[in-house]
Parts: C-alpha cells; structure tokens; sequence
C-alpha cells in the first residue's frame, strides 16, 4: 500500500506515519531524514543538497524528486511506502505523480483546529539531547527538567506561537492547494487527528483499508 500523509504541522504526521508504517511492514518515508541520509553517504544528489543548502537555498524540487524516485525503487519499497513530508506543493506532487512507482493508493489528510496546532507545538520543550515534553500533555516531573538527563527544558525558538502561526500560513499558501489535486484523483480520506494516538491509528487503518 502507497500512501502520503498530509496535514499541518503539528498535525501528528510522523507520528501517525511511524505507527501506521510498522503495522502495514512498510518503510515510513520522510524526506527531511532521506535528504540527510544523502548527504552524510555522500551521494552525488548529497553533495549537491549540500552545496545548495550551505549557500543558503532551498533544495530544489528536482533533487528532491531524484532522491525519492531513488528511494522508492528500493527493494523494502516493493509492498509499498508512507510518504510523510512529500510533497509539499503541486510541482512536487505532479513531479510524483509522473514517476516510476509514484502513482498512491491514498491520501491520508490528518484534520486539526488551528488553536489545537497552536497549543500543541508551543507548548513542547526540549533538552539539550532531544527528549521532548509538553507543559499539558506530557510534563516533566520537576518543572523546566528533563526527567531523563536532568537537564534543562527550553522552547525551540521555532515552536514559539509566532513562528507556529507563520508555520500554518506557509503551509496553507503552499501545501493545502494539494488537497484538492488529491481530491480530484479521489484519493483523500480525511482523519479527525485529535484524541488519544491508538484511536487515530486505528481510523487511519480502517481508512486506508476499506
């Protein structure tokens, strides 16, 4: 089964992808992770990633599109993927669409209010080693302490509630158009993504096999 999973951040789409992806026995496919896989092997694609990243630019979508259209071909990619990340615009989908294996069986569209994004993203804090909590959902145990390292908590400068609210007008200019190309394809199954994670998992499932 060949899937993309959409939605904005703070949406659960790794998350979702991850689990769903261990169920299906399928590779969970996130192109930021590919991208830096490339350049720590250092591909050709990498060292061209590379260059354009260290100059300060996006990665163009035609790289990106090689290093996915690569990954795909894989033979663990053979029952199918989770795409989590990709595309982000109509260029990349189309771009998709139009190479070898890229053709989905399903859209996986996770659905959240905007004050829930909100809440969600700045209210997480993080060590210096990467362990993650949440002020509501899931708190340290000493406010402001990793309770496994016992070093300080800090707020990413990018989870700050300006920079979500930025986040979710980028993606409403540039990533909601591929709702409705997918649409018109009949692809999309729209999840409610807030409650507890197994519930969501479980609506993704019975989704994506019905």
């Amino acid at each position: 089964m060949r899937l993309i999973f959409l939605g904005p951040p703070g949406a659960g789409k790794g998350t979702q992808a991850s689990r769903v992806a261990t169920i299906l026995d399928v590779p969970h496919i996130s192109t930021g992770a590919m991208l830096r896989d490339h350049i720590a092997d250092g591909t050709d694609l990498g060292r061209q990633a590379a260059e354009r990243m260290e100059a300060g630019d996006l990665v163009p979508d035609d790289l990106v599109i090689a290093m996915l259209t690569d990954r795909i071909a894989g033979e663990d990619a053979v029952p199918g993927f989770i795409l989590d990340g990709f595309p982000r615009n109509l260029a990349q989908a189309r771009a998709l669409r139009a190479s070898p294996g890229g053709v989905v069986d399903r859209v996986v569209l996770l659905i959240v209010d905007e004050s829930e994004i909100v809440r969600r993203i700045s209210g997480r804090r993080c060590c210096s080693r990467g362990h993650t909590f949440h002020l509501d959902d899931q708190p340290p145990a000493r406010p402001g302490v990793c309770d496994v390292d016992g070093d300080p908590l800090e707020q990413r400068p990018d989870d700050s509630e300006e920079v979500v609210r930025n986040r979710l007008a980028v993606y409403g200019r540039e990533t909601e158009p591929l709702i409705g190309y997918y649409e018109e394809l009949g692809l999309i199954v729209e999840i409610k993504a807030s409650g507890p994670i197994p519930h969501i998992t479980k609506q993704i499932l019975e989704a994506v096999r019905a």
